[in-house]
């Protein structure tokens, strides 16, 4: 565990250098732009989260990005970072740069709505661990996925970053398997995926907006709800919520995605500049979340939450659970094949790993 801290630590250590020296100017944890020298290509790119390196996976992938970009176009490229909903939330900055009036940005689940096979890796315990998940991603299936995206919505995908694991919490009692869950009104996001997962566990899916949760829980209208850990740390959840069950049910993907025709009338050289320096700010925010994470699930445990990790007995009960009607439901919506080979990939993933162990 120190190992994997210590190079946390490192990466966002490397992060913080490749950020000095460029772009924009910091006012508080609002981002100043820079006007674009003339002659320079502008690169917008947005996102609806903090403006805080040290608290958002996404504006610490978006400014590695553009001090990459900037340093190595030699000027060429000039890349703005809009945070905080700046350019408009997910869905608004998503139509904006299919239309070509945003660059890029980092989209997480609005994706689907524009690409419905993004669903595919929201699977139930699809992926037992990040480095399964990345792996996947970054592999032939992941390519492949990407592919689809650019010839279905005209748009390109830099890369796969991370948001990461969902965990279930309560305020009643601990969650340990989906026996705990029955009768339980467990807050999930308004989409039929969660809504499907919650009834295969038994539980009554209760769809409230976000903003709207904390009260919820306050006043007894939900027993409990699912979601990664830096979100429930930063909306305080832990007053209202005594029991964590770290059991990672879905596992979230932020798509770095930018505009093609935008892309396309790039030079190769510079092209090529963007590709590779996504590629390394993907890595990037996947690494400031898992720091992020770490340091929620110690906080949430100083702040007095319990916390339980399943077996791996007590996961596969939740897995046999949770993915036959999420798979009943996702093949009416998305290509069978398509499922049948991000389950695939994941299983050689998984098999590669015990391989390696023997």
């Amino acid at each position: 565990m120190k190992r994997v801290i210590l190079g946390l630590w490192v990466l966002l250590c490397v992060s913080v250098l490749v950020f000095a020296g460029g772009g924009t100017e910091k006012k508080g944890t609002v981002e100043v732009q820079k006007a674009t020298p003339r002659g320079a290509i502008e690169l917008k790119i947005a996102h609806a989260d903090a403006t805080d390196i040290y608290v958002s996976r996404k504006h610490a992938q978006a400014v590695a990005f553009a001090e990459l970009v900037n340093a190595r176009s030699g000027g060429q490229i000039n890349v703005k970072v809009f945070g905080a909903g700046a350019l408009g939330g997910e869905r608004e900055y998503t139509e904006a740069i299919k239309a070509g009036t945003v660059e890029a940005g980092i989209p997480s689940g609005v994706i689907a709505n524009f690409f419905p096979s993004a669903m595919v890796t929201d699977i139930p315990y699809l992926f037992p661990s990040a480095e399964v998940a990345w792996k996947v991603l970054d592999g032939p299936f992941g390519k492949k996925l990407m592919e689809m995206f650019k010839k279905e919505t005209g748009m390109r995908a830099l890369g796969l970053a991370e948001v990461g694991f969902r965990h279930f919490t309560s305020a009643t009692k601990m969650i340990k398997t989906p026996d705990d869950l029955k009768g339980m009104k467990i807050r999930v996001m308004e989409t039929p995926l969660y809504v499907n997962m919650m009834r295969g566990l038994g539980a009554s899916p209760t769809p409230i907006a976000w903003p709207e949760v904390y009260a919820a829980m306050q006043t007894k209208v939900v027993d409990g709800h699912e979601n990664v850990l830096p979100s429930i740390l930063f909306a305080k959840l832990y007053e209202v919520q005594k029991y964590l069950t770290l059991d990672g049910h879905t596992y979230g993907v932020d798509w770095f995605i930018i505009n093609d025709g935008f892309f396309k009338k790039l030079s190769p050289e510079l092209q090529h500049i963007v590709l590779d320096s996504a590629r390394i700010s993907c890595g990037v925010g996947r690494g400031v979340n898992q720091l992020i994470t770490l340091m929620a699930l110690k906080d949430l445990q100083s702040k007095g939450m319990e916390v339980y990790t399943p077996t791996e007995k007590e996961i596969q009960l939740f897995k046999e659970a949770t993915q036959k009607p999420v798979l009943d439901w996702m093949k009416t919506r998305i290509d069978p094949a398509l499922i049948d080979e991000v389950m695939k990939a994941a299983s050689d993933v998984v098999a590669a790993q015990k391989r390696d162990l023997q």
